[in-house]
């Protein structure tokens, strides 16, 4: 089995771009990154940097797998750890290399690269999967006011998120996105051509609304069905990360559902899913209603995130719905289709509905009716009690048939976030903060808030990370 190790030194002041570029490539040359940082003394005026910093400098970085101090010279070192590489930088392959010597005595190889500029720009790339800028975020001051809700007065309702205990179950999947760098257009056919440069997973569909809740501070039990596969075990343990319970039960005629994204300056160029829709085979689901059974012992919220990828068959809706009305669970469903088609107004009896425009037409086969016509037809239809209508961008619709204040049965909460980076997860996001504000004792007016900041704060990066409930506090304070 290979296990090559690529040996890096220098004096390195500063972990500048250019520094990047060269571990970056010096790691893909082998299975082991080793870099030698010249001590003071060796260095001479060269380092600007106290020795003990500038170690601590490289050892941050995580292409390196060691890093020590050098204090003897190079070719000693190259003739004791003996690496199977040299790499050093392209101003360097015209000049004299004393380590070439040391590597000709037992056959190793020197390279010279300086990186690709590709490489540097990798970190950057991955900022977006983790940074929000909470400057694009801002309260409805005016929905705020219409409806007497003090900031005071969301804040304690967050802190009682983590009082809740909640059930989620729907289809899991796993979303991958590939970062690509652009080749250019193929000359054989109008076909663009792209190499991936990097690739981040992240738990999506059913998956990321539990760790959503978890984040929050909710006690959280997640049911699903999945492949035996690789993206099984990615999906475990991040589930596990995010203290999810996660019961995941195994169907070997279906894959683990994949999606990918293949990723270029920010846009994404082409999705890739790998799946299956049919329903879960009868004895799959009599497994299912025995997990949910012990799962919704105690349980104050239970949500459906159905993706229509066949977790979630009618029959096994009803029959959950109804255990759920017996130990008074509060109920929420969301039934996507975006490139599948649902009907979220199988979801009967549901505390909370959280449809797109085009999923409530779907439904009700309401093409021409204004919003509030359509919020009121599907909230009939499927009897439900609340309705948060998505629009995408322009924010989203609030319907109460029930609501406390007759004046305000409908309002309007606009798009929380000016500057979004990626709506995939805002429908995710938006579902279980208002389901658990409506558990805790919230009204739909102040679920809709909290569900509309969530999701503000979801698409302001890049990818499914589970929303920590200190976001949520930062933009109320």
């Amino acid at each position: 089995m290979s296990n090559r190790t690529v040996f890096v030194s220098g004096n390195f002041n500063v972990l500048h771009p250019g520094h990047l570029r060269l571990l970056r490539f010096a790691r893909d040359c082998g299975d082991r990154l080793v870099v030698g940082i010249q001590s003071d003394r060796i260095a001479g005026k060269a380092a600007h940097v106290p020795e003990q910093l500038r170690l601590e400098g490289v050892q941050s970085n995580s292409w390196v797998d060691e890093a020590f101090l050098i204090d003897e010279p190079v070719t000693d070192v190259v003739g004791r750890l003996r690496p199977d590489i040299v790499v050093k930088g392209k101003e360097h392959e015209s000049l004299f290399n004393p380590e070439l010597e040391a590597l000709e005595r037992y056959g190793g190889r020197l390279l010279f690269s300086s990186g690709e500029t590709a490489f540097s720009s990798v970190d950057l790339l991955r900022k977006e999967f983790t940074e929000v800028d909470y400057r694009s975020i801002a309260l409805p001051s005016d929905y705020l006011a219409r409806h007497a809700i003090q900031h005071a007065r969301l804040a304690a309702l967050l802190q009682r998120f983590a009082d809740m205990k909640v059930c989620v179950v729907g289809d899991l999947i796993v979303d991958e996105y590939i970062t690509c760098e652009p080749l250019g257009m193929s000359q054989e056919d109008p076909t663009i051509v792209v190499s991936p440069l990097d690739s981040t997973r992240f738990i999506g569909g059913a998956g990321i609304v539990a760790a959503h809740a978890a984040g929050m501070g909710a006690q959280v039990s997640f049911v699903s069905v999945t492949g035996v596969d690789a993206p099984r075990d990615f999906a475990l343990k991040e589930l596990a990360a995010a203290k999810v319970q996660a019961h995941l039960l195994e169907d070997g005629n279906r894959p683990t559902t994949l999606k990918q994204r293949f990723r270029c300056k920010g846009k994404t160029l082409l999705r890739v899913s790998h799946l299956h829709q049919g329903a879960i085979a009868a004895p799959l689901q009599a497994r299912l209603l025995e997990y949910l059974e012990e799962a919704m012992q105690g349980a104050d919220l239970l949500v459906f995130s159905d993706f229509n990828y066949g977790c979630l068959p009618q029959n096994v809706v009803d029959k959950v719905t109804s255990m759920a009305k017996t130990r008074s669970v509060m109920l929420a469903a969301d039934s996507q289709s975006s490139s599948q088609v649902g009907d979220i107004s199988r979801f009967k009896h549901m505390d909370l509905l959280t449809p797109t425009e085009r999923e409530a037409r779907i439904s009700t086969r309401n093409r021409e009716d204004g919003l509030v016509v359509l919020a009121e037809a599907l909230r009939q239809q499927s009897s439900a009690r609340n309705i948060l209508l998505k629009l995408g961008e322009e924010g989203l619709l609030v319907h109460a048939g029930n609501g406390d204040r007759p004046d305000w049965l409908t309002d309007r909460v606009g798009g929380l976030n000016s500057a979004p980076k990626d709506v995939a997860g805002a429908g995710d996001s938006l579902l279980i903060a208002s389901g658990l504000t409506l558990a805790c004792g919230g009204n739909i007016w102040e679920a809709a808030c909290l569900g509309s900041l969530a999701a503000a704060v979801q698409v302001g990066r890049v990818g499914n990370t589970p929303i920590q409930l200190h976001e949520m506090q930062q933009e109320i304070a």
